[in-house]
């Protein structure tokens, strides 16, 4: 049977009227594209729901009618996830109405926000209540609930709560033949076999749609403390980490920044300044928190970081004096891409390997990619204690020639260090390909078998993590 969207599209306003589907193509088109303009597709409408009920109806419609669904959320995926296919043959189903915060509770530490909730929203109604999600990337302004489950997103906070695997306590999804799971009772305890929760958490849309989540709160931070410091490479970055981890347990964000992303900074965005004097190879910043206004975390921060100064593990350090001077040390390590592309662009490898093998292969690996393409600059920074950097490549010169062959290197080096090619973007359709050429057959044979079970007509978000 041939994909007939026009059919389901007539079916779907008589199920649940005009306002659950967008068929104006001047409203229809922004949503065609990722926000990189990397992938384009097309769409005859988007089906625009305004509850489970309306997604289970829309989906089960779909299945009816043989149309392949892409389901989206803010649109601020990396790696064209949420973009349909080329063909026109799928319809976008956008997230976007159910934007509800069905519950949230301070004593049980528990917040039920619907797939279109913003982040950002989540996170202010979290604070109302003395609360905090501990979940926050570049994009929380517009990015939203189901995307980041289904994309199992991480962040700066990875360190200490884990990814948002780890913060999810249910799921409620509509699954491809129309049928509601719901499992948002957040049970600590449920041994009834296989979780179609942790399937759904990172199936990027492939398995069905989520439409809520149970998500975990944690007490709101009374007081943070922020600090910058200059040290020879990224062994001592590590050690350094491990050091205050052993030590305290207010560390919750360690980013590692190599001197060239930082001049990039300081170069090409304006108001940034350096947090140190004199110049050093490598740049740490470090937040530690505390839910305590009695336990402020300034004085253990710094008392860390004079002992790593006597020890010779730091070269130079500086506490931010001030809120401003803290989210000022923060825009330089969240404005590294954004001076990449001012500069000229590059490659960007979002990439994990063992945390203890991390130092080693972000020097060795970008000795490798430059000497195996002259004239480019490889570095890369970002989550040390997550073993997850992003390792990008400025080709200078060799603009749009060597693109390809730099991502295949870079990905058989990650592969090789036990690694993974997607440690927090996800699959999508821009690393299918290299998925399929480097992952073990046995674990591509396992998620094709899961997807022809759950999925076994293909409608839902096709083209994107397995094929």
């Amino acid at each position: 049977m041939k994909p007939n969207p026009s059919q389901l599209i007539a079916a779907v306003q008589e199920k649940v009227g005009p306002r659950g589907v967008i068929t104006d193509p001047a409203e229809v088109e922004p949503w065609l594209t990722d926000w990189r303009g990397r992938f384009h597709g097309r769409a005859a409408a988007i089906l625009a729901p305004a509850s489970t009920d309306e997604v289970a109806a829309m989906v089960g419609l779909a299945a009816q009618h043989q149309v392949p669904l892409v389901p989206q959320g803010g649109n601020t995926g990396m790696v064209g996830g949420a973009t349909p296919p080329e063909d026109g043959s799928a319809l976008i189903v956008s997230l976007r109405r159910m934007t509800a915060l069905r519950s949230i509770s301070a004593e049980a530490n528990l917040a039920v926000a619907e797939a279109g909730m913003i982040l950002a929203d989540l996170h202010d109604r979290a604070g109302e209540v003395g609360r905090r999600f501990p979940l926050t990337l570049g994009a929380r302004g517009s990015c939203t609930i189901g995307g980041l489950v289904a994309t199992n997103a991480g962040g700066t906070q990875v360190l200490r709560f884990g990814t948002m695997r780890s913060l999810v306590a249910g799921i409620e999804a509509v699954l491809p033949d129309g049928s509601i799971h719901d499992g948002l009772t957040a049970l600590k305890k449920d041994n009834r076999g296989y979780s179609l929760d942790h399937l759904l958490i990172g199936s990027e849309g492939t398995l069905g749609i989520v439409t809520a989540a149970a998500l975990k709160l944690v007490p709101a931070v009374a007081a943070r403390a922020v600090a910058w410091a200059g040290l020879a490479d990224p062994q001592a970055a590590l050690d350094l980490l491990r050091t205050m981890q052993g030590q305290s347990e207010m560390v919750e964000g360690f980013e590692i920044i190599p001197a060239s992303s930082l001049g990039l900074v300081l170069e090409h965005i304006p108001g940034t300044r350096s947090p140190l004097h004199g110049s050093h190879p490598w740049h740490v910043l470090v937040e530690a928190t505390s839910a305590e206004a009695s336990d402020p975390p300034g004085a253990e921060l710094e008392r860390m970081l004079g002992q790593a100064l006597l020890q010779g593990l730091v070269a130079d350090a500086a506490m931010a004096s001030s809120e401003a001077q803290a989210d000022a040390f923060w825009r330089i390590r969240d404005s590294i891409s954004e001076a990449e592309r001012a500069s000229g662009g590059s490659i960007a490898h979002d990439i994990s390997v063992p945390v203890a093998d991390m130092p080693r292969f972000m020097v060795a690996a970008a000795a490798e990619v430059e000497r195996a393409f002259p004239g480019v600059e490889a570095s890369a920074f970002g989550h040390l204690g997550d073993g997850n950097v992003h390792f990008h490549v400025r080709l200078g010169d060799r603009a749009g020639t060597d693109g390809p062959a730099i991502t295949r290197m870079v990905d058989d080096l990650v592969t090789a260090a036990g690694g993974s090619i997607s440690a927090e973007h996800g699959i999508g359709q821009m690393k299918l390909g290299e998925f399929e050429r480097l992952a073990p057959p046995g674990r591509i044979a396992a998620l094709r078998g899961i997807k022809r079970a759950l999925d076994p007509e293909g409608l839902m978000n096709p083209g994107k993590l397995v094929r």
